[in-house]
């Protein structure tokens, strides 16, 4: 944490993006941020921060100013040690970051999704079929536990090589993972407490001997065995690789469908298309965003909207808040899905932007079409529960009510 001496001609703003209420509902306080300045100070913390669109870009696409070395959480790795051991992906720099990056690029190449493709969309087309009989039968159905969690985390590990027994495990992980990226505060202490008993799970099945040859899991050791990278940092990329892959597509495809439930005329739309639903699931992200903000720290004296940064310090760019700049979309608190989002910050943007987006994309694209294809309406059945944390924009219930066709 830095000086929290107000910067001359900063505006200095009072909000607690780590609060609970904020959490809840961050949108009347992202639009405060956004006309207090371009470059803003928040008093709580004593750091930086944007809300724009463009200097959210400006900063995600600048990784020789704005580096991820030193955390892209709240602490500062130049000066505190991390408490687990860095993301191999979002924890480093080039050139150890172009290293690894490449490694998981080359898995996920465009050639690679289109042989995942089938696989992927008759997992849908069966979860599908599955969740809409449940819906008939109980007349509801939960959103989160019986579509967002079940389908990333069957598709995806599968993919990497995965064993199916104890999958869940990863979402404990990964709620602790993204929870650390903010304060020291009451989320990030539960989310530490319930990964502990998992956490040698987690380890043991990032290694080689559980994972299926020819898996992703299994490309990242060969890729060890090439010299490409260390053995000993191969368990850690699968790690990374599961954490990034899993969770932020069950919020995607959670949030996807609340948004839908609560807009019943684009819901209409997507029916009566189903090719839009790879446009309903970027606007459900540029709308919902998954991620909600990551932190970068200055390498150098830098300047960012005419605001001069010292080296050292902490930026925060909240990614959700650009996702809904009037200076970037017109009308942005309207969820429309004939809208083109492009450029939106879900995924963020730069050298770190998320590698696994084109599976994440793939999976959200495939849920909606065999959704729209075998649903006439969906509609909220009770109110949605929020899963909060520090960093992510989660579901932890969403009950829906199905007419099908």
């Amino acid at each position: 944490m830095n000086d929290n001496t107000i910067p001359a001609g900063v505006p200095a703003v009072d909000i607690d993006p780590f609060s609970d209420a904020f959490l809840t509902d961050p949108y009347a306080d992202h639009e405060r941020m956004r006309e207090a300045g371009p470059v803003i100070w928040l008093t709580k913390y004593g750091i930086y921060a944007t809300a724009r669109h463009a200097e959210v870009r400006a900063v995600l696409n600048d990784h020789e100013n704005y580096i991820s070395s030193a955390g892209v959480g709240l602490a500062n790795f130049n000066k505190e040690a991390p408490f687990r051991p860095k993301s191999l992906i979002l924890e480093a720099d080039p050139p150890s970051h172009t290293k690894a990056r490449a490694i998981l690029a080359r898995i996920l190449s465009p050639k690679t999704v289109m042989q995942i493709r089938e696989a992927f969309q008759q997992e849908a087309e069966q979860l599908l079929d599955r969740f809409v009989a449940k819906a008939a039968e109980d007349g509801q159905v939960d959103g989160v536990t019986e579509l967002s969690e079940v389908y990333p985390l069957k598709v995806f590990p599968d993919a990497v090589g995965l064993e199916a027994e104890g999958r869940k495990n990863l979402l404990l992980y990964g709620n602790m993972v993204f929870n650390s990226f903010g304060p020291r505060n009451e989320l990030l202490r539960k989310s530490a407490e319930l990964v502990q008993p998992v956490t040698q799970w987690i380890m043991e099945h990032c290694s080689r001997e559980h994972l299926r040859p020819g898996g992703f899991g299994d490309m990242i050791f060969q890729a060890a065995d090439r010299g490409e990278i260390t053995q000993e940092e191969a368990p850690m990329l699968v790690r990374s690789f599961l954490s990034a892959g899993v969770d932020t597509t069950v919020n995607g495809i959670g949030n996807a469908l609340l948004c839908l439930a609560q807009n019943p005329d684009q819901y209409e739309k997507l029916r009566a298309d189903p090719t839009l639903a790879r446009p309903a699931f970027e606007e459900a992200l540029r709308y919902e965003s998954a991620v909600q903000t990551f932190f970068r720290t200055t390498a150098r004296d830098v300047e960012l909207a005419g605001v001069k940064i010292a080296e050292g310090h902490k930026v925060l760019t909240f990614l959700a808040a650009a996702n809904r700049d009037a200076r970037q979309w017109p009308d942005p608190d309207r969820f429309d899905i004939t809208r083109r989002p492009t450029g939106h910050m879900a995924f963020g943007s730069g050298i770190h932007g998320c590698v696994g987006q084109v599976v994440a994309r793939l999976e959200g694209e495939l849920i909606l079409t065999a959704l729209a294809k075998r649903v006439k309406t969906i509609e909220l059945a009770g109110p949605p529960t929020r899963r909060l944390n520090n960093t992510l924009r989660a579901l932890s219930n969403l009950p829906l009510r199905l007419v099908t066709a």
